[in-house]
């Protein structure tokens, strides 16, 4: 039999062999922990004080340029490349185009869709086979930004629709706001929709609660409070689906009902849009809240697609004379301004609105009937195209519109506070 190769031995070897008792396998060393011995003395190291970087060689630290640019150095090996770029001027630029490069290998992305995709899916689809019922090229803003506006609550869990969202609007020359929540916001979305439903003949979503609660005239924001006042709990995410409906079904019945329904009247209470601006004004109240709600729920959230941007911008130019008007009979705008040669339209502002969806409107400042005239043009304001929206939503007070302004400055200031009074809930 072997002898245990553990076994301990004396250090004799038998003749003509090798040791009797030699292990095969050395036995593990025994720690310093178990002789008993006390433990050495490391040096001392100053309390809050980080370890130095290890000391390289310039050619290693040059080496090492592009993985500390990726971040895939050591932290000791980027502590050392950090040092070096104080006191080496040619690593330095050479660090900092390489940064510059890996930023544009890894550009930030939003995680929304292209607002355009859907559209050009859409159309793609349509060159191969035509719809038999299209839908009105002057109704696709609304489609567009209900269905957005729904694939964004599409994966909302039950917290977020209850995330406080405060909408604003501008109000008596002052910003206003009210709280609600992500539900709330689209219970609103879906009374004053019902104001389209109602003038093509379907059914009001107010309940009979609500329009027992409500005073004076039907208004987009009575409408919204006496729907709020008349629940007896907070709107939850159940009412998403009949908002959801309501949008398939206006769309649907403008679509069967073609191009003679687009003149049909739609009242808001003190004033009426024929139907293809109610439905442009829809799809702009549609954007403003989707983003009121994304910003609730810190999520980034696009703007319409130029097209569809360029209307809504073109809808609030068109009302923009109507509501310097209503603005003057109430004391808020200065008085017109006659020209003395007969039958001149009156002065002018030029518009100007930059950016995807922008373009130049000629506003009428003394007639609101009257087209603007280049001739008697007294101002020239320009801004941003989504600027000018978040301004004619009460989202910017109109001293704080990012515009560029030369001429008469109370012409401007009554065409931005115009601008701001087109505003509601």
């Amino acid at each position: 039999m072997n002898a245990d190769p553990f076994e301990p031995h004396d250090g004799h070897e038998e003749e003509g062999g090798p040791q009797a008792n030699s292990p095969r396998i050395p036995p593990p060393r025994a720690s310093i922990e178990d002789t008993g011995h006390p433990l050495p003395e490391l040096p001392a190291q100053p309390m809050n004080q980080a370890p130095s970087p290890p000391v390289l060689e310039h050619k290693v630290l040059k080496s090492l340029l592009g993985a500390w640019a990726l971040s895939a150095c050591s932290a000791d090996e980027a502590a050392a490349v950090e040092l070096h770029l104080g006191t080496c001027g040619t690593c330095a630029e050479e660090a900092l185009r390489l940064r510059d490069a890996v930023g544009l290998l890894h550009p930030e992305e939003s995680l929304d869709l292209d607002p355009g995709l859907r559209s050009r899916v859409l159309a793609g689809c349509l060159d191969r086979r035509p719809p038999r019922i299209p839908v009105p090229d002057w109704a696709s803003p609304y489609d567009a930004e209900t269905a957005r506006l729904d694939a964004l609550l599409q994966d909302f869990g039950e917290g977020e629709w209850h995330a406080p969202v405060r909408l604003k609007w501008y109000e008596d020359e002052r910003a206003v706001n009210r709280r609600t929540t992500v539900a709330g916001v689209i219970a609103h979305l879906l009374t004053v929709d019902g104001l389209v439903a109602v003038a093509l003949g379907l059914d009001d979503p107010l309940p009979a609660a609500a329009r027992a609660v409500m005073t004076g005239a039907e208004t987009p924001t009575s409408r919204t409070e006496a729907y709020w006042t008349a629940s007896r709990f907070p709107p939850t995410r159940g009412v998403r689906m009949p908002w959801r409906e309501q949008s398939h079904t206006i769309i649907r019945t403008v679509s069967f009902a073609g191009g003679g329904a687009a003149e049909l009247a739609v009242p808001y209470g003190e004033f009426s849009l024929p139907l293809r601006d109610s439905l442009l004004d829809r799809a702009f109240e549609c954007w403003v809240h989707a983003g009121d709600i994304a910003e609730a729920v810190d999520y980034p959230y696009e703007p319409p697609a130029p097209r569809h941007l360029n209307r809504m911008i073109d809808l609030a130019a068109r009302m923009l004379p109507s509501a310097i008007a209503e603005r003057r009979r109430s004391g808020l705008a200065n008085p017109a301004k006659r020209l003395v040669a007969a039958g001149a339209p009156g002065r002018s502002l030029r518009l100007e609105v930059e950016g995807h969806g922008g373009g130049e409107w000629l506003i009428s400042l003394d007639s609101p009937g009257a087209v603007g005239s280049s001739e008697h043009e007294v101002a020239h304001v320009a801004l941003d195209g989504v600027e000018f929206c978040k301004l004619a939503a009460g989202h910017v007070p109109p001293e704080e519109a990012a515009a560029g302004q030369d001429g008469d400055r109370e012409a401007i200031r009554d065409v931005l506070s115009a601008a701001a009074s087109l505003s509601r809930m």
